[in-house]
């Protein structure tokens, strides 16, 4: 069995922002940690819409297409269903410490925000916050109404990461890429994972390339 540096809880939403989550789970892959994914069925169409990726609704065929797609190794990508109840991330005994909702849909966060379980994201982010744990959410809408900030508010006073979508523009981007590496550097930066996909503040510009932070990326 393969040592993997930690684990972690990647569950993506049907917000806006498919593309960062396939370029998170990319770098998570990339660092060495095991992954349990949770994937809505919402998120399964948006991952249609916006990058024309057909997502099997099976979580073994959905964890064999990503184990294939970023050449992780064996069990490092695990799907499970939104009613898998008796999977890891539903008990506070073998749940990871860490969880992430990347994007993350204002419906979500409100069920979070409420303590609600109807589904296994919901419960995995239950479990995240009764542990102690470390939970980031990626909301991405726009605007927000007073709704969502005070579900937003309420999420932060008991130590949740609200992490809104929204990249920054110092570093000069010239892709939607670099915009996307943009937030999902900050997310690792926040899960204490090393990276080297875009440059900090007070950079001194110049070629990425020439800094080692990396450009390549799976298809």
């Amino acid at each position: 069995m393969s040592n993997f540096k930690g684990k972690i809880t990647l569950a993506i939403t049907g917000a806006s922002g498919s593309a960062y989550a396939m370029r998170l789970l990319e770098c998570l892959v990339a660092a060495n940690y095991q992954i349990y994914v949770l994937c809505s069925s919402a998120a399964r169409v948006v991952f249609d819409t916006e990058i024309d990726l057909k997502l099997p609704s099976s979580p073994d065929a959905a964890s064999s297409f990503f184990s294939e797609k970023f050449n992780a190794k064996p069990e490092q990508i695990t799907v499970f269903g939104k009613e898998q109840w008796f999977s890891p991330v539903a008990s506070g005994s073998s749940a990871p410490k860490q969880m992430i909702i990347c994007p993350c849909s204002t419906g979500t966060l409100a069920a979070i925000s409420q303590g609600m379980s109807d589904n296994l994201i919901e419960r995995a982010a239950d479990v995240v916050i009764k542990e102690r744990g470390q939970l980031i959410l990626v909301p991405r809408e726009t605007p927000f109404s007073t709704i969502h900030l005070q579900n937003m508010l309420s999420l932060s006073q008991m130590g949740v990461t609200i992490m809104p979508a929204a990249p920054g523009f110092y570093h000069k981007p010239q892709s939607i890429d670099d915009l996307i590496d943009f937030m999902v550097g900050r997310m690792l930066d926040h899960l204490d994972i090393e990276q080297k996909i875009m440059p900090r503040w007070g950079y001194i510009p110049a070629p990425l390339e020439d800094a080692g932070f990396s450009k390549s990326r799976k298809d």
